[in-house]
């Protein structure tokens, strides 16, 4: 009776929640193919809130015996086949293969599989819910969804007709759908497939790590030396190819052990969700207030952000040219329009890594997705063969593509091999990375290919003072122009950013940094600045998650800026032997350090002040690879003066001021338009 009961409610909540209309469309097109399939797939969305209001038990049954609450409703839709006559070439109950695929499951404890927290609770084969992010994927190849078996004995009733029907069921491996043992139940003889109506499904194997677990990757983490390792999530049919390398999800799916060498833990996916960052609803009380005291300027607040940024780690005043590129760079780094055109690259040329390393280092930790790439491991993608012996190629993410909407700090530059270089070279010119498959290799008789869009900033470093730098020195450099000879020439131009940082330039002072570091040995988890009190590690981590969230677009006068000098730049970079030394992203660059500077100002529009801080840095990046040009940009032209108090502060507005007014005297006299351009140009 209380099975009756369950089919009844089964119908009633298709009929009321619009499933039963879905699943008569469904069978019309099988139908009207005309074609006998031994299996007939019919997905079903169940909300499990609906389905315990109107009748508690058979929510209970889907929740946690989903194998016979898909029983029940398999009976219910073969009834329903029956009595419309929807498809003419159905035969059995056991053709129907019905998939429940839930929408949600209850916010409750025991629902969740904590991939932090052990031990797992993967015995019972019911719904759970998990959350994390991919780490490899594999290529996608066929399993059995379904099969047909005959009696071999031609005697026997069973020798035709669709009595025998395998389908695939959660947790279930190749072999318990497809076997040579079965036997008939009517006459014991053995059974023997009908290999003409094997039905075949897309599977696809990927692999996720708790959200938590990416802290190592980060460089250090605040809490205790961890473990963890990867959970295995198997996709079918629907589910294939809708998880992407990098990005967090929230999985729906019933555990299961598949063993291979060993006992492996693997989830069988039932529904995905992609997981958005939540976004901070404003800034702290603390930021705000500066923002308000500063709102006459369009210059102030950047710059004591930059003053003040990574206090506990540089003192204020120090490498604030860095630090403003730095934030402008961790700003940048979104999923806004799913493009990877916002990058900011930042190559910097440095004689004090120690600390150079440890402020990047702290800075990618403000965000979830900020990876430290270790050198023992790859910075792009790599393959190797899949463990479940599916034939599928496993291609693990690597350091790129798991900083996906963040940042890949890779250290020194001249650490990594000439092989590797050339791909990041390539990389940062295409912003996407191709990994080739071999066929012969792997067990396959084509090759394959699969590209992944790379959406990450990289921050990098040289080390000045190495010693086969000091050897290979050259004396012949431009006016203005850092030698970068350990470096190829081709690879530092595609960094959108140069910077020098050393000791002989402006942002660094040698005694405050040298004195603040004598401070930390002897207390490590000091506040030696009123700043560092006043402006904590959570109010920037507030502020850029909120700043690198605002959609911005340019002003007119913004945009006619931005365009006359990087025409004016092109033009007089221009030499008739090797043409213009302004790569292509020139441009993409500017826009992205003027969409950058406004975004740090939490403002939704680009002014002309914004694009002159873009073409300042850019001049700077520029003299740096190329030399001086007419357009002499001073190394400190963005932090002129120290900035101890409002005073300096305004000589500083003063000052770019004057620098703006020379900008628009650059781009009047070698722009577009102007008589310096030929017809052609």
């Amino acid at each position: 009776m209380s099975n009756l009961k369950m089919k009844e409610a089964a119908l009633i909540y298709l009929d009321r929640s619009g499933g039963l209309q879905k699943f008569i469309d469904d069978c019309k097109y099988y139908n009207d193919s005309k074609q006998s399939y031994a299996v007939y797939r019919f997905n079903i969305l169940i909300n499990p809130s609906d389905v315990v209001e109107l009748y508690a038990e058979l929510g209970n049954h889907i929740l946690h015996h989903p194998l016979k609450a898909a029983q029940v409703f398999q009976s219910v839709c073969f009834i329903a086949v029956k009595t419309l006559s929807l498809i003419g070439q159905l035969q059995t109950e056991t053709q129907i293969n019905i998939v429940l695929k839930l929408t949600h499951l209850p916010s409750l404890p025991s629902y969740c599989l904590d991939l932090c927290e052990f031990p797992l609770d993967y015995t019972s084969q019911r719904f759970y819910i998990m959350q994390g992010i991919v780490i490899a994927i594999t290529t996608v190849t066929k399993y059995t969804q379904g099969a047909r078996f005959l009696c071999s004995d031609e005697a026997c009733p069973f020798s035709k007709g669709f009595q025998y029907v395998r389908v695939h069921v959660p947790g279930a491996t190749e072999s318990a759908t497809i076997r040579n043992d079965f036997l008939c139940n009517l006459c014991s003889s053995s059974l023997q497939e009908d290999r003409k109506f094997r039905v075949l499904g897309d599977k696809q194997i990927v692999e996720i790590i708790a959200t938590e677990a990416l802290h190592a990757f980060q460089g250090y983490s605040k809490n205790q030396p961890f473990r963890f390792q990867s959970l295995t999530i198997f996709l079918r049919d629907e589910l294939v190819n809708k998880m992407n390398i990098g990005n967090e999800y929230k999985i729906i799916g019933i555990p299961t052990c598949v063993k291979t060498s060993q006992t492996a833990v693997c989830i069988e996916a039932n529904s995905i969700t992609l997981c958005n960052l939540k976004v901070p609803s404003g800034i702290s009380d603390n930021f705000r207030c500066l923002l308000s005291l500063t709102s006459s300027s369009c210059w102030k607040f950047t710059a004591i952000l930059a003053n003040i940024f990574a206090s506990h780690i540089v003192p204020p005043g120090t490498y604030n040219l860095l630090k403003l590129c730095l934030l402008m760079s961790l700003v940048q780094t979104s999923d806004r329009n799913k493009e990877s055109e916002d990058c900011l690259d930042i190559l910097i040329i440095t004689s004090d890594t120690l600390l150079v390393d440890r402020l990047l280092n702290f800075s990618i930790n403000l965000f979830p997705h900020g990876i430290r790439h270790p050198v023992s491991t790859e910075i792009f993608p790599t393959l190797s063969r899949n463990k479940y012996g599916t034939g599928a190629v496993s291609i693990q993410a690597g350091s790129a593509l798991l900083a996906k909407d963040g940042i890949c700090f890779i250290g020194d530059l001249s650490s990594h091999k000439k092989d590797k270089l050339e791909q990041l070279q390539s990389v940062l010119e295409s912003r996407s990375i191709t990994v080739y498959i071999p066929g012969k290799k792997f067990g396959d008789d084509i090759d394959q290919q699969m590209t992944f869009p790379v959406q990450c900033s990289f921050w990098s470093f040289v080390d000045m003072d190495s010693s086969s730098r000091r050897n290979t020195q050259k004396n012949n450099t431009l006016i203005g122009q850092m030698d970068c000879s350990l470096i190829p020439a081709n690879l530092v131009e595609t960094f959108g950013l140069l910077i020098n940082c050393n000791e002989s330039s402006p942002c660094h002072p040698h005694f405050p940094t040298v004195q603040h570091t004598l401070k930390k040995a002897i207390d490590p988890e000091g506040l030696f600045y009123f700043a560092s009190k006043q402006f904590t590690t959570e109010d920037f981590e507030k502020l850029l998650a909120f700043a690198k969230n605002l959609d911005v677009e340019f002003s007119l006068e913004a945009e006619r800026m931005i365009h006359g000098y990087y025409l004016a730049s092109r033009r007089i970079r221009t030499d008739f032997i090797y043409g213009s030394k302004l790569s292509a992203s020139a441009l993409k660059y500017l826009v992205s350090l003027s969409e950058a500077h406004a975004r740090l100002n939490l403002r939704n529009k680009v002014l002309k002040e914004d694009v002159l801080i873009a073409a300042l840095l850019f001049e700077t990046s520029l003299t740096l690879k190329y030399g001086a040009t007419v357009f002499c940009v001073a190394p400190n032209a963005v932090f002129p003066f120290e900035l101890y108090n409002e005073e300096y502060l305004q000589q500083r507005d003063l000052y770019l001021t004057q620098c703006q007014k020379q900008l628009q005297q650059f781009i009047a006299t070698y722009g577009p338009g102007t008589a310096v351009f030929t017809n052609d140009e």
